[in-house]
């Protein structure tokens, strides 16, 4: 037995070929991400491959990942910060004008703005904090004039606005107790007048879904009210009465797009009325209720184009034809064009068509009981190849803390396995998706049981007989980078190497440098799980949960990577970390890079990255390296 051929970090992290393809309103059209000087850009092409694909954004700086059809088939937008500094402008671009350069419509310096209704009739909602950077207010805003006007001050408190198709406005705020009101706008008076109240401490991400409903007169949301998992109900907007519309037995409603706008929505809605037509739910793989006949067959149909789950998905107006992604563990992304009128269909592309699935590592689902009775929902890896026993094991911590793992191609987890390494990644308590008390059972266990959590993962997998307990690292990003300092300072005889990617060092200092438009929203979140460093009697537990207050025990390899831009867990807290270590005169690797944030988004970045990742972790695990 042996393993496959040796995968390059360049096979894995290159950009795709294509990717995230969606269909235009009139379905003549799509448009897609690939490649250009190096960089991900919006391309369009005629659907029946009558045009040669055109790109149509043309950033030579830095990859775009976020666009949108508009519903006049001249127009599409973007967003774009810089650099990765989180402030996103919205950018238009001339479809019947390929010689025109696309235009920041929101060009307000160091603000963000986000659209947040569909664009209909040519215009669209905005949320931008360009008055006050703490204050989201909204603005009406003309695509093709580019005009701005203003519809809504921030009275102060508002978190997201939300706005219906007649452009009646509503508001989620919260109160100083850390709850959620939900209110309407009131345009004669300018004020906001609450219609419901709900208890936030089972949202620390915010309620989750939110949509108005296409008639203006409810919402559509995700509630976990009188219920542990999280379901789909309606609230009336006249009564703020809660009814049921849809839920699932075991699983929530799939959470992960609250965290990461790059996975679907847990809604899926008509292109052109907004009606409901399915709800997903995500447990160890998805699962899609279809709420409306039609699509129930559109359904069907899709889900006999692969045995992965189904990811991005797009229709034409008339609901007739769909293109649609799959998430799979050994596959990135197949994207398919189905015809429901003669139920056709064809691949488009696979992002890395270079990669053969059969060489790639299947992810499994596995339980893993906590030793204080909780069931931690897992997935565990295996390199391919070899007999999965005594296995150098690599422990790879999601961020959040409020986000989850699941089941979907990761090229870093695919490397990982190619190189030999067991991959363990733990659901620990605190994850969200797995119900509201698995959720709240994180409160105050910063450093504490959600450590414990994944230290009980990592024996698991020693007792199976998978991992080497010798030869075990962490790796993380985000909370994962914090988790792995706790694991070289808390517990640093379990892991034989540590990197912390974006982690945070100092828990009261990453509160004090959030975004300011954050920091207003902090109570039903890192207040109420870790604490709240304005207030002294609550300081020192924090600090007692901080890495850099337990610096002297780092005795572990560690790599330290960093964005200089990163605009959520300030440089400063790497700075600090590897600063005290070498007064110490301790060894450590620190990467920082000058164009990147919160996560590395340039291809040579993210593969720079990599390639230090995988030296290092060769070097202290004995895994191959390429």
């Amino acid at each position: 037995m042996a393993l496959p051929d040796l995968l390059t970090v360049e096979d894995l992290f290159s950009p795709p070929v294509r990717a995230a393809a969606t269909i235009s309103p009139d379905g003549t059209r799509i448009a897609f991400l690939a490649p250009w000087k190096n960089r991900l850009n919006v391309w369009v092409e005629n659907l029946d491959g009558s045009t040669e694909p055109r790109c149509v954004t043309a950033d030579a700086n830095r990859s775009v990942m976020h666009f949108e059809w508009t519903d006049d088939p001249r127009w599409l937008i973007y967003l774009q910060d810089t650099d990765g500094d989180e402030n996103w402008h919205i950018h238009r671009v001339d479809l019947d004008d390929p010689d025109a350069p696309a235009v920041d419509l929101t060009p307000f310096p160091g603000a963000m703005a986000m659209p947040f209704r569909e664009i209909r009739d040519g215009r669209t909602s905005v949320m931008t904090n360009n008055r006050d950077v703490t204050l989201f207010d909204v603005h009406e805003l003309d695509i093709a004039s580019g005009e701005l006007t203003l519809v809504a001050e921030n009275p102060g408190h508002v978190f997201t606005w939300l706005c219906s198709e007649k452009g009646d406005l509503f508001a989620t705020s919260l109160t100083p107790d850390g709850n959620v009101e939900l209110s309407r706008w009131e345009v004669t008076s300018n004020t906001l007048r609450v219609i419901t109240m709900f208890d936030a401490s089972g949202y620390p991400m915010g309620v989750h879904p939110m949509v108005i409903t296409p008639d203006g007169t409810g919402v559509w949301m995700g509630s976990n009210h009188t219920t542990d998992r999280t379901r789909l109900v309606h609230v009336d907007l006249a009564s703020g009465e809660e009814t049921v519309v849809d839920s699932h037995p075991e699983f929530d409603l799939d959470p992960r797009a609250i965290v990461s706008p790059l996975m679907p929505a847990p809604l899926i809605q008509d292109r052109r009325s907004g009606e409901l037509l399915g709800v997903r739910y995500l447990g160890a793989r998805q699962v899609i209720h279809a709420l409306d006949p039609h699509f129930a067959d559109v359904l069907a149909n899709l889900e006999q184009l692969s045995d992965g789950d189904i990811g991005r998905l797009s229709s034409d107006e008339s609901g007739q034809r769909w293109i649609v992604g799959f998430n799979h563990d050994r596959d990135p992304g197949a994207t398919y064009l189905y015809d429901h009128r003669s139920g056709e269909s064809r691949l488009l592309y696979r992002p890395l068509p270079h990669l053969d699935p059969e060489q790639l590592a299947p992810m499994h689902p596995v339980t893993i009981t906590s030793r204080d009775g909780l069931a931690l929902h897992s997935y565990l890896t295996l390199p391919v190849g070899v007999e999965a026993t005594g296995l150098p094991l690599v422990l790879v911590v999601h961020g959040g803390p409020w986000y989850r793992d699941s089941w979907e191609f990761n090229a870093g987890v695919q490397m990982l396995a190619n190189r030999g390494y067991a991959v363990l990644q733990v659901n620990f308590r605190g994850s969200i998706g797995y119900g509201k008390s698995f959720t709240r059972a994180a409160i105050g266990e910063f450093a504490g049981k959600m450590h414990d959590d994944l230290i009980d993962g990592v024996n698991w997998a020693v007792e199976q007989g998978y991992a080497d307990p010798t030869r075990v690292a962490i790796l993380g990003g985000s909370y994962g980078g914090y988790a792995a300092l706790v694991g070289v300072t808390f517990t640093p005889d379990v892991f034989a190497a540590a990197i912390d990617y974006v982690g945070i060092s100092d828990l009261a200092n990453f509160m004090r440098t959030l975004p300011a438009i954050a920091r207003p929203h902090l109570a039903n979140n890192w207040h109420t799980y870790v604490g709240d460093p304005d207030d002294p009697d609550q300081l020192a537990d924090i600090m007692s949960r901080s890495p850099i207050t337990r610096v002297a025990a780092i005795k572990t390899p560690l790599l330290v990577i960093q964005g200089a831009n990163d605009v959520r867990v300030v440089q400063a807290e790497s700075d600090n970390l590897v600063n005290a270590l070498r007064a110490r005169d301790v060894d450590v690797e620190y990467l920082v890079q000058g164009a990147e944030g919160h996560g590395a988004v340039n291809p040579e970045n993210v593969m720079e990255m990599w390639h230090r990742i995988d030296r290092f972790l060769a070097r202290h695990l004995g895994g191959r390296s390429g």
